[in-house]
């Protein structure tokens, strides 16, 4: 028998077993939808991969990876050009997480990915909000012409949690009517104090990592100029470790336009943080 050891494919300092872990690590490569430049589907491997290079402890959390207890199934192997199925896919293996009483943290992939996740998490909670970080508003009806589109993923999951329980930070660019939807249901945030309203309610937190400035995050499929560092964004992160987490993703890393391998570096880094928080 060989005695190895063997490279480990998995997050690094994961709970090995499914059954006694509270959070399930859920790969997502699916970009489907993508509409400027695809490649997010290869970023839940090589985020693994990447993970290895972290430290498992976080000073700014002061706690270690194990501390989270959370176990990482792999990625879903979707059927490929088939949206609706794998979108599908999706939505059964989340409701199946919540099921077991366990909580999702998606790493995707495009943010389309989100809106099963939501869909699924509102079979099991009737009040609950979002907090979405990025640079798009990702608020429209549809997409030269299609409706499943990652740029109207957050409009699609108002229809399900109220657009009252949508609270958006770091968006710096959308078209006018996706502003005036911000403006008219007050989704946008600025500092801490603005998503307080939603402080006793559970909560669902979408990352996009395009909400990060194009200097820290190149690889994505849409890089927006003028974003946030990332240690605001940990600032955030810091601040929702009072919330009631009840899930989260990260999406919309595209390592092949990072030769560097820089941002996968830094995706994972948000995951390490963002977990912490749970």
């Amino acid at each position: 028998m060989l005695k190895g050891p063997f490279l480990d494919r998995n997050w690094m300092a994961q709970n090995p077993n499914y059954e006694t872990s509270d959070i399930v690590m859920l790969g997502l490569p699916f970009d489907g939808t993508v509409s400027y430049r695809s490649g997010s589907r290869f970023a839940p491997e090589q985020i693994r991969l990447a993970s290895w290079g972290l430290e498992e402890y976080s000073p700014v959390f002061d706690k270690e990876l194990a501390d989270v207890n959370f176990h990482d199934v792999g990625d879903l192997e979707f059927p490929l050009g088939n949206t609706y199925a794998s979108l599908d896919m999706i939505r059964e293996n989340v409701e199946q997480i919540y099921k077991e009483g366990k909580r999702v943290f998606g790493i995707g992939g495009e943010h389309l990915v989100t809106l099963p996740e939501i869909q699924a998490i509102s079979k099991f909670y009737n009040d609950f909000a979002i907090i979405h970080f990025d640079a798009h508003t990702d608020l429209r009806e549809e997409y030269l012409g299609e409706e499943m589109s990652h740029s109207a993923v957050i409009r699609h999951c108002s229809k399900i949690v109220g657009a009252d329980n949508i609270k958006q930070i770091g968006i710096r660019s959308g078209m006018k009517e996706e502003w005036e939807f911000m403006k008219k249901h007050n989704t946008l945030c600025h500092k801490f104090s603005d998503i307080d309203c939603i402080k006793s309610k559970p909560v669902f937190v979408t990352v996009d990592l395009d909400c990060l400035d194009t200097s820290i995050m190149p690889g994505t499929g849409t890089p927006e100029a003028g974003g946030m560092t990332f240690k605001e964004l940990n600032e955030w992160f810091k601040y929702l470790k009072d919330f009631n987490i009840i899930g989260a993703d990260v999406v919309e890393l595209a390592p092949d336009y990072d030769s560097s391998g820089a941002s996968t570096a830094v995706a994972t880094k948000v995951i390490r943080e963002l977990l912490m928080a749970m």
